[in-house]
């Protein structure tokens, strides 16, 4: 992974990348300026909250997220993988993260070097990488017809096609599936 986009991402900047699904734009999660820049330049909708990226269950706890035996078991067969967990985070310093609904998702993905990335960063918000309502952008060529010089580096790893994670909450003990996406899960 390139040391440049490390900096840049751990000093409030944000760029393109692979995740373990598509290209994503990406920016720390701890960083409100980041996550205001992201939304700037996908032309997110205000009121749509980001799939955070962490690296282990133990970045849970920066956002005041604790989770019981229970919880960690259902956990254990989704995690590392393409399934983001939403989980309530009712704090409001991380307003800026929930938008207002007072929940978060969470994915602990399984590519390597993905992880090798968060492990340096820290959480990442990584909403995939296109303008809102229009298509991901599979290769890095499109990435950069959609946000041109408003991002602040560009890493490519070839083509990336893929469904988008599985969005799942956990209700009572049993996994509820909100979308369906690149993983099957009972």
């Amino acid at each position: 992974m390139h040391k440049d986009a490390i900096t840049i991402l751990k000093r409030g900047g944000i760029g393109v990348l692979p995740t373990d699904t598509l290209y994503g734009v990406v920016g720390s999660a701890l960083s409100k300026k980041a996550v205001a820049r992201i939304y700037t330049v996908r032309n997110r909708n205000q009121k749509k909250p980001c799939i955070i990226l962490i690296h282990s269950i133990r970045d849970l706890a920066l956002f005041g997220i604790s989770l019981d035996k229970e919880t960690k078991k259902i956990l254990a067969p989704l995690w590392p993988g393409k399934v983001s967990v939403i989980m309530p985070c009712p704090y409001k310093k991380f307003a800026y993260l929930h938008r207002g609904i007072k929940t978060l998702a969470f994915r602990m993905p399984a590519d390597i070097r993905t992880r090798r990335l968060l492990q340096k960063t820290g959480p990442l918000v990584a909403p995939s990488a296109n303008t809102e309502g229009m298509p991901p952008a599979t290769t890095i060529a499109a990435a950069k017809r959609y946000f041109s010089e408003s991002v602040d580096f560009y890493i490519s790893a070839g083509k990336r096609v893929s469904a988008p994670s599985t969005l799942v909450v956990i209700e009572d003990g049993r996994i509820v599936i909100k979308r369906q996406g690149s993983t099957k899960v009972k």
